[in-house]
């Protein structure tokens, strides 16, 4: 059984943009849990939720736990293939897997010390800053509309999220059409629409 916990409007809505563009909501038992929201203060830690810092999104698959979500993005496109994700041991996989792991590790890192306006070389040395991000994206941006080429995939998703969230696109026309097409997928529009409805209901 898997279990999904999911805060409204928060980082776990890309999870739930997921379980849409896999159809496989009818697999998943979701749980609406509250959160401290970082950018508002609002919010709580609920005790309904088993993510050890009680954040979201977090997976409960048989008992186990999954957090981040990159892992739970590359856990439930490697559960349910589709082509949202390259087949498992291909090279292609491996360019899927290393878009996953530099949101989590330096995209998402870079952009919220920006955000908080904090500098310094170790930092710069460890994570590189904005203009190195988007760098990377334009480089991968022209070789195809999408991060791996001719198809949407879960990297997608992921990575354009933060630019969707605070609304921070580079300007980069090349970027902002990638981030615009994401921002138009049907499965996003849907979670936006049902995240208003349980927010207006709590």
């Amino acid at each position: 059984m898997l279990t999904f916990y999911h805060a409204p409007q928060s980082r776990s809505s890309a999870i739930l943009t997921l379980i849409e563009e896999l159809g496989i909501a009818d697999q998943i038992d979701m749980r609406l849990v509250d959160i401290t929201r970082a950018r508002t203060g609002t919010g709580a830690p609920d005790p309904k939720n088993p993510h050890p810092e009680k954040k979201a999104p977090c997976l409960v698959h048989d008992g186990h736990i999954i957090t981040e979500r990159g892992a739970i993005m590359t856990y439930l496109t490697t559960l349910y293939p589709s082509d949202l994700a390259p087949k498992i041991g291909t090279p292609a996989w491996g360019s899927f897997l290393t878009w996953m792991a530099w949101y989590q590790g330096v995209m998402e890192p870079v952009l919220v010390l920006d955000f908080c306006k904090i500098s310094h070389p170790s930092l710069t040395a460890t994570f590189r800053e904005v203009p190195q991000l988007t760098a990377r994206l334009r480089a991968a941006l022209e070789h195809g509309p999408w991060l791996l080429g001719d198809k949407y995939s879960a990297a997608d998703l992921l990575v354009h999220s933060p630019y969707a969230w605070f609304n921070n696109t580079p300007d980069d026309p090349l970027i902002q059409d990638w981030v615009a097409r994401c921002m138009a997928r049907p499965a996003r529009l849907k979670v936006l629409q049902d995240d208003e409805a349980a927010l207006s209901f709590a």
